[in-house]
């Protein structure tokens, strides 16, 4: 649907029913995006010119209403479009890319605008980080991206001012390597996830900062206590339901902002919309899946297919076939389907904390539909979950949450008050002193000095794994085979080859009832950079001290995930954090200049979880 069509349809209070389908059915601007491999692009809608190729581009900046649920809103776009144009780049060549700003004045978006390439390796002074990368875009100025494609395979783009990327400044990005790559598929297709709401997203931010349970409809009941007392008996249930009350926290809040907030969108349409990629019967189909949203993690599977994992982050790993995969935001994963047997698939993303989905379809014509599963029951957190081994159930052990671990009032080992904030500075505050940090020699894990007696940490994890093995929360055991991080296996060797000169420690925190979220208990507006000096190779170790999962990103340069022996494992440009893990990457400090380091998140980047990485000669 057109910009004008969105106009006439902005004066109506309430739209007809007929209207409204139309809406949501177009999705603002974008429907099928796919393109035959080696050949021309196949664009399935008709009228849909939101495919962008070549080496030259002119994107601008925009406000545009937007129709997803029944009230139009004006949205952030890409030459009028949500997601964003899909960018055909080729490996090797040099692309030159002209962003323009041109915002109204007053806009509720702000005045300034950027756009990051993630995951892409450039200059510094082309990752469009206001602040640290350039200064941004002004109202009604031009900037000219320009730099060398060096790499092949699934990406995107987004904003980096602001909230704008979860008011639509997000978009797909491909690009075609340079050699064969080791695997065939007859189509190919984007299929890019996101999440929409019709607030204000400064408003949205606000509202977490009051009460980061709004969306939490599921809390325990009392019915729930007696069931639990049936099958734990009363003492662990009491003891269970205690434990939770000193935290503060919940076993159902598993995300900040879900579905009761969010309205699910593929590829710029809802589910009513039905976005459809055509295929053939025994074609083998490419779905390059991305994860643009700002807040949700994704359950994805296709019943009746099995999807066969084939990239991560633009990567290639060794196949690995499976009947789901859960994709944190920011990532994406390449998978090869063989649709046969049936004229429709349904494409299924659920949210972590089952409050709602996005479908669509893969079908031999338009208009057809697979049946929809139904949203998987909610899962609970355990205390396992967040890293307090053997607490995990009905038989907590209190012992493993000894020395202050826990500072939300569940230990008296942390006081929130008189916190002295010189204790945060130099190589602490920094994260360069922290390569001594390991297991204590209990067993327990230590925490930086400026963790203790914060009021921004309300808790710490004691017994933290790698988990890598792990499928996630509510995907464990459900009768089908899901992708964990131990599946995936890069096709190559550790590109570097050395080992790590050093090692820097840091842990995500977090306060989740002021919505504080940090790096070792220290905001941005208050730490210190992160100093890497260029060309060497180092070891990051991440310890999650939260009960929430962060998807954790560095600009700039890749991320090498080890397995738990410290082995090269795949290669990431985001590595996702489940509640209670500890896990290791190393990193080669090869592009100069000030990077963005934090969690993809967007509202816990913008309250805090934020750093920056100086790589300096």
């Amino acid at each position: 649907m057109s910009s004008d069509s969105f106009g006439r349809a902005e004066g109506l209070s309430a739209p007809s029913r007929r209207l409204f389908v139309q809406g949501l059915a177009a999705g603002g601007a974008v429907a099928a995006l796919g393109l035959w491999p080696r050949s021309s692009w196949a664009v399935q809608a008709e009228g849909v010119p939101n495919v962008l190729s070549g080496t030259d581009f002119d994107l601008t900046i925009g406000e545009t209403p937007m129709n997803f649920t029944g009230a139009t809103r004006p949205a952030i776009t890409v030459n009028g479009s949500i997601p964003a144009p899909l960018l055909r780049w080729r490996e090797g060549t040099t692309v030159n890319l002209r962003v323009r700003n041109a915002l109204p004045p007053g806009s509720i978006h702000g005045d300034q605008a950027s756009i990051h390439w993630h995951g892409i390796l450039l200059p510094a002074d082309m990752d469009g980080v206001p602040g640290l990368s350039f200064n941004g875009i002004d109202r009604g100025e031009t900037y000219q991206y320009r730099f060398n494609v060096v790499q092949g395979g699934t990406y995107w783009y987004h904003s980096h001012s602001g909230f704008q990327e979860q008011a639509g400044l997000y978009g797909p990005l491909v690009i075609e390597p340079l050699e064969p790559e080791p695997f065939a598929y007859d189509r190919d297709y984007v299929v890019m996830l996101s999440d929409w709401t019709d607030l204000d997203p400064k408003r949205l931010f606000a509202r977490l900062k009051k009460r980061s349970d709004f969306d939490n409809f599921s809390k325990q009941t009392v019915g729930d206590f007696f069931d639990d007392v049936k099958q734990h008996g009363l003492a662990a249930t009491v003891e269970d339901r205690k434990m939770w009350g000193q935290m503060r926290m919940t076993p159902t809040d598993l995300s900040d902002v879900n579905g009761n907030t969010y309205t699910f969108l593929m590829n710029g349409t809802t589910s009513l919309g039905n976005w459809t990629g055509l295929f053939r019967s025994g074609e083998k189909v490419r779905l390059r899946f991305i994860n643009g949203s700002a807040m949700t993690y994704f359950d994805v599977r296709i019943p009746g297919l099995k999807m066969t994992v084939v990239a991560a982050d633009g990567q290639y790993v060794h196949p690995v076939t499976v009947d789901e995969f859960r994709i944190a935001t920011a990532e994406t994963f390449d998978v090869i389907v063989e649709p046969t047997g049936q004229d429709a698939f349904t494409i299924f993303a659920q949210d972590t904390g089952r409050t709602g989905y996005i479908s669509g379809t893969l079908a031999v014509r338009e208009g057809l539909r697979a049946p929809v599963p139904n949203v998987d029951p909610k899962p609970l957190l355990t205390m396992d979950d967040m890293g307090h081994g053997g607490m995990g159930g009905g038989g907590h052990d209190m012992s493993s949450m000894s020395q202050g671990a826990m500072a939300g009032g569940a230990m008296a080992g942390m006081d929130h008050s008189g916190h002295d904030m010189s204790s945060m500075a130099g190589g602490a505050m920094a994260g360069e002193s922290m390569a001594g940090m390991d297991h204590g020699a209990d067993g327990m894990q230590e925490h930086p000095a400026t963790e203790t007696g914060n009021p921004l940490v309300d808790m710490q994890t004691m017994a933290p794994t790698p988990k890598l093995d792990d499928p996630g929360i509510g995907l464990r055991d459900n009768g089908r085979r899901v992708l964990s991080y131990a599946d995936l296996r890069s096709t190559f060797r550790d590109p570097d080859g050395r080992e790590p000169g050093r090692t820097v420690e840091l842990h995500l925190t977090g306060h989740m009832e002021r919505f504080a979220w940090s790096f070792n208990g220290v905001k941005f507006a208050d730490a210190e950079p992160l100093r890497l000096n260029y060309g060497e190779r180092l070891r990051i170790v991440l310890v999650n001290d939260t009960m929430m999962s962060h998807p954790i990103h560095l600009h700039g340069m890749w991320s090498d995930l080890e397995d738990e022996s410290g082995n090269f494992m795949v290669r990431k440009h985001t590595i996702d954090m489940p509640p209670g893990t500890r896990r290791s990457y190393r990193v080669r400090a090869d592009a100069l200049g000030r990077w963005a380091y934090h969690c993809h998140l967007l509202y816990h980047m913008e309250a805090g979880m934020f750093r920056e990485v100086r790589v300096e000669e």
